[in-house]
């Protein structure tokens, strides 16, 4: 079991800005295109964004262009997600995702535990 970790969830006003990150073992991290996703309340777990196994590639949810950007951190084994422009829909929990040699879209191979993200009107 892959064990990856998120962190930088909580509580901010419509219009703020939050990053999160997502701790991924070494290996995993150099074999693995990440994604994120999210499970608002009473909904299922959507697609948010994912980035391929090298970097040169990103790809994002139609509602979340141009708001967030997905990056890998090689020296730090991380992939942080930079959230501008919140808007209170934005609101859920937010899940890491690794996928073997494939980027984390509409496939995943390893989740993290979730991180809380709630936007206020």
């Amino acid at each position: 079991q892959v064990r990856l970790v998120e962190s930088g969830g909580g509580l901010v006003q419509a219009g703020g800005s939050l990053k999160l990150s997502c701790a991924a073992p070494g290996r995993t991290f150099i074999s693995s295109g990440m994604g994120w996703f999210c499970q608002a309340p009473g909904k299922e777990r959507e697609f948010v964004a994912a980035i391929t196994l090298n970097g040169d590639n990103t790809y994002y949810a139609d509602s979340v262009k141009g708001r967030f950007t997905i990056s890998r951190d090689i020296a730090k084994y991380t992939v942080p997600l930079q959230m501008n422009s919140l808007k209170p829909e934005d609101t859920g929990i937010y899940y890491c995702a690794g996928r073997r040699l494939a980027p984390a879209r509409n496939r995943v191979d390893d989740w993290g535990q979730g991180t809380q993200v709630t936007v206020s009107a």
